[in-house]
């Protein structure tokens, strides 16, 4: 594994997350309520700073549409903190939005191993990031999550994506991180010193999850994952969730219950079918031809249906 050459860098992180917060230095003194209130002011003020940043996020996310609709993969790669935000990300997008598991794809600096049992040094492994980032393919979009902006796993998964001829998007709470410069898209939230000093866990990874609910949720959005405000694509894979299919269906089309229910067993639970099938008059076949056409997308499947209005 790499080792850091002392004479390049100075033997401490330089980042904003890593500054001493002058407005909690008598934390360990102060009474429990008022200890929580410190903590409660700092994470207020996440919200503003992904706010701001909300402009690159707008590119990160009309980026990696662009590549999906193309039938490309979005990757994203972080290590600690950062990778176990990924992960959940990553994972929850099948559920939810329908989702082919290989479509977002989530890398964590030393894989399974390390997202229950941390092994710290894995994220100095610039190699390991590159390694990890060895199937991507030209169109491909490589998501870093890093709360200093210079962790060498996701500056080594980055730099091999682009080598591969893919996108790459970097997420961090350093806005001035050198790295930023290299990224297509660099997502820098200015959340300032933490709590505890260093503890990234807190407002960083506050804003890192902020950032990737937010730029995998408008994904979806863009890629016809939803209709309306509706998750549409949710699979009735169980009690809570065929129930949902029809709370769905009912709030989509107006349709009595017992219509969107026997709709979404005639469409084998699958939402967007049963959608565009209600609402276009057409057959579960039809619906079903219709939303290949359109890449699923149910507004452009209702056009390729024949519903006008």
């Amino acid at each position: 594994m790499p080792q850091t050459d002392p004479a390049a860098a100075p033997p401490w992180v330089v980042a904003p997350t890593e500054e001493r917060n002058p407005d909690t230095v008598g934390i360990d003194l102060a009474a429990t309520l008022d200890m929580l209130r410190m903590i409660n002011d700092e994470d207020a003020k996440v919200a503003g700073a992904v706010r701001a940043a909300l402009p690159a996020l707008a590119e990160a996310v009309d980026l990696a549409a662009e590549a999906l609709r193309g039938g490309h993969r979005i990757h994203y790669f972080g290590a600690g903190t950062s990778g176990r935000i990924a992960l959940m990300d990553a994972a929850e997008l099948i559920p939810t939005y329908g989702t082919d598991p290989s479509q977002v794809v989530a890398h964590h600096a030393g894989g399974t191993e390390a997202v229950g049992r941390p092994i710290e040094n894995l994220e100095d492994d610039e190699a390991g990031g590159a390694a990890d980032a060895a199937g991507l393919q030209p169109g491909d979009v490589a998501v870093g999550l890093t709360a200093s902006g210079r962790t060498p796993y996701v500056i080594g998964a980055l730099r091999a994506a682009r080598a591969r001829q893919a996108r790459t998007i970097l997420m961090s709470a350093n806005p001035t991180a050198s790295f930023g410069t290299e990224a297509d898209v660099h997502v820098g939230v200015a959340t300032g010193p933490e709590v505890i000093a260093g503890s990234t866990r807190m407002k960083a990874g506050t804003a890192q999850k902020m950032l990737l609910n937010a730029f995998s949720t408008a994904l979806m959005v863009r890629t016809g994952h939803t209709f309306s405000n509706l998750m549409v694509a949710v699979g009735a894979r169980n009690t809570k969730l065929r129930g949902r299919v029809v709370r769905i269906l009912v709030e989509a089309t107006g349709l009595d219950p017992r219509v969107c229910a026997e709709a979404a067993e005639r469409a084998g639970g699958d939402g967007r079918v049963a959608l565009v099938s209600l609402l276009a008059e057409v057959s579960v076949d039809a619906a079903r031809h219709a939303l290949t056409e359109s890449g699923g997308a149910v507004r452009q499947a209702l056009v390729v249906a024949g519903r006008t209005s």
